[in-house]
């Protein structure tokens, strides 16, 4: 119990973008140098709405490749699709008994993407929070990185791994799970509207960056990006009532690594098609050799195999080994 084990799933959905990258791919490659990870390609999770087959898998596949080209290191992490490993099902229907339906009821992320129409949404997404827990707990992991929209979820398995270990007398058998949360979180909107969440689903491409964009196109995003016609405001309340001016300089501060208040003390007072040539020429030093990484992979599709059956190996190990402990703990026995 001891020893710190990280665990984070990524969807394949395709097409991976700016939002994915400084929100979650970033920090598991600053991670993989000071814990045990294990990254997950969460394809369960993906099928709670309805996906092409061909378009999944090759989803899967680009997700990897983005992975490996941000600086995820195959050797030094374990990397993975999750229907690879059927303990994490296993585990899932095992909480789905632990778990309580007022749990589920409560999930806010359930109740967006249902919207008004939640009768015809699947089970699936209704109870997936227990599936995530089983991702989670399957290898017991200490430390799990969460940006904002998955707080309540991480909640929810720390209240299933207590709720566990209480009903079946076998305290600190599942860790209860610490989030690492990075000191500022990028929360990277739309370039075309400040207020919405940067999204693959968004009709307009010029709404956001994707990893794969080349030089030029980026530059188009970025000129093309909305703002207000003032100058880049000069300190931190007036940038908060100021969405687009907000996305923009969270984009720069992070892909920099540097605070906002830097960047203000930098882009303070001056036109916004200066402070845009500033964040084009930084995505392009960046996210291209990236982007130029992913098609080049994705080339080789033998090779990104490869990785993934080498890491459900390394994860299955794990898995085997703890589901067999789980089931001893409730009384089921698997013979094989």
């Amino acid at each position: 119990m001891n020893q710190k084990r990280v665990f984070s799933g990524v969807q394949p959905t395709g097409n991976l973008h700016l939002g994915n990258y400084l929100g979650a791919i970033k920090n598991f490659v600053d991670l993989q140098s000071k814990f045990e990870c294990i990254y997950c390609i969460v394809d369960l999770h993906a099928i709670t709405n309805y996906q092409n087959p061909e378009e999944l898998k090759s989803n899967i596949l680009e997700t990897v490749a983005s992975f490996i080209a941000s600086g995820l290191d195959p050797k030094k992490n374990i990397i993975f699709n999750q229907a690879s490993v059927a303990s994490h099902s296993e585990l899932a229907w095992v909480f789905n008994c632990v778990a309580r339906i007022g749990w589920m009821n409560r999930m806010t992320q359930f109740k967006e993407k249902a919207g008004s129409n939640k009768e015809n949404a699947s089970v699936g997404l209704l109870v997936y929070p227990n599936l995530m827990a089983a991702d989670i707990l399957l290898y017991k992991a200490t430390h799990v990185p969460v940006g904002e929209d998955q707080k309540q979820h991480l909640e929810l398995t720390r209240d299933i791994a207590k709720k566990f270990n209480n009903d079946f007398n076998c305290q600190n058998f599942f860790p209860i799970v610490e989030p690492i949360i990075p000191k500022e979180i990028p929360r990277i909107m739309s370039l075309r509207d400040g207020k919405k969440k940067m999204s693959k689903s968004e009709e307009s491409d010029y709404s956001r960056i994707n990893l794969t964009d080349d030089k030029d196109l980026i530059v188009q995003k970025i000129k093309k990006a909305k703002t207000d016609n003032a100058p880049v405001p000069g300190d931190i309340e007036e940038l908060k009532k100021r969405p687009e001016a907000l996305n923009l300089a969270s984009i720069y501060s992070s892909i920099n690594d540097i605070n906002i208040s830097k960047v203000l003390n930098e882009f303070g007072g001056k036109n916004f098609s200066t402070f845009k040539g500033k964040i084009s020429e930084s995505l392009i030093e960046k996210i291209c050799p990236i982007g130029q990484e992913i098609k080049k992979l994705q080339t080789d599709k033998k090779y990104l195999n490869q990785v993934l059956e080498n890491g459900a190996k390394s994860a299955d190990l794990i898995a085997k080994k703890n589901i067999k402990e789980i089931y001893d703990i409730i009384g089921l026995t698997k013979y094989t």
